[in-house]
């Protein structure tokens, strides 16, 4: 299993954009770097995104796909869901104060902060800016590359989730070709609110392939 920090996240770099073809640009070096001819791409939210992206684009390349909680259609509601995280600081000489920065999240992105390379402070595994960035260019329909393809796929839905409705889910589960749906009793983090039921799902379709 190879799970990548994609651009912006993470220990990868920062990124002059956040498009879709600059996510694809990475995957797709990513796999010719480790020598992969193909794969199954799990993706949750704008992982998900990508990952259905890149198989309308090299279905040559994808085995299989895996939607964790992640619509088809994403429509622009205006101000970005993310844009409270604008008032984090990036650094801070401290782990603690940075902790402390970022309030009700400090406990979840305390164990996810990254020291500088040279030694004078803590920095977020994103950067504010880039997270909103990234989060607007991901608005927008992609039922057409959510429909490119008829690989095996699976949709795991989160039956309370703040992004995907029942009824879209069963949209794309009965509109694309071979696509199992595993609803599980989560939120939109669903591997964090349910990891023994995530892991369950995925390895039962796993091995059905």
């Amino acid at each position: 299993m190879i799970a990548p920090d994609q651009r912006g996240h993470g220990d990868s770099d920062r990124a002059p954009e956040y498009t879709r073809a600059g996510y694809l640009a990475d995957l797709l070096a990513l796999l010719g770097h480790l020598g992969i001819d193909r794969a199954v791409f799990l993706g949750h939210s704008l992982g998900a995104v990508n990952a259905y992206h890149l198989a309308a684009e090299r279905p040559d390349l994808v085995e299989a796909l895996i939607d964790v909680d992640t619509p088809a259609d994403l429509p622009d509601q205006g101000a970005s869901p993310l844009s409270f995280v604008l008032g984090f600081p990036y650094t801070a000489p401290t782990r603690e104060e940075l902790t402390a920065a970022c309030g009700p999240l400090g406990p979840v992105l305390g164990p996810a902060l990254r020291p500088l390379p040279d030694g004078t402070g803590w920095r977020l595994p994103f950067h504010p800016q880039d997270t909103v960035d990234s989060e607007n260019l991901v608005h927008g329909d992609h039922w057409k590359q959510w429909l490119a393809t008829d690989c095996p796929a699976l949709l795991i839905h989160g039956r309370r989730s703040q992004v995907l409705t029942a009824e879209h889910a069963h949209a794309m589960t009965t509109r694309r070709p071979h696509t199992a749906y595993h609803p599980l009793d989560t939120d939109h983090f669903v591997p964090q609110a349910d990891p023994e039921g995530f892991a369950a799902a995925v390895s039962e379709f796993l091995a059905s392939l």
